[in-house]
């Protein structure tokens, strides 16, 4: 009974350890902060008339973008470092053009 209480305990401790490392090769915190901030400046932009509907919407589906491809990258457990930096970049350039949207004059 001993033994088999022993080797059912190994087979979790490997089995969490897995998971573990599984979930840290796809963690990357700042893509998450990044897309929050994006989404609340779009928000903001919207509440106070900087973006009008159409922009908002073209914004918002470049945010639904990003986030399709981070799932689409992580799918597979591992977040590599090229994969990081294309995410990176989409946030750069999505970035770019909330700003060009928000102060280009055009008002609600």
């Amino acid at each position: 009974m001993k033994a088999l209480m022993v080797t059912t305990f190994g087979i979790f401790s490997l089995l969490t350890a897995n998971t573990l490392v599984y979930a840290a090769n796809t963690h990357d915190p700042e893509v998450n902060a990044r897309q929050h901030v994006q989404k609340h400046r779009i928000k903001e932009g919207m509440r106070s008339g900087e973006l009008t509907a159409r922009e908002t919407r073209r914004l918002r589906k470049q945010q639904q973008g990003i986030n399709r491809l981070e799932k689409a990258y992580k799918s597979d457990g591992h977040l590599t470092r090229a994969e990081r930096n294309i995410l990176h970049h989409a946030q750069d350039r999505a970035s770019r053009q909330i700003y060009k949207q928000k102060h280009d004059g055009q008002r609600r």
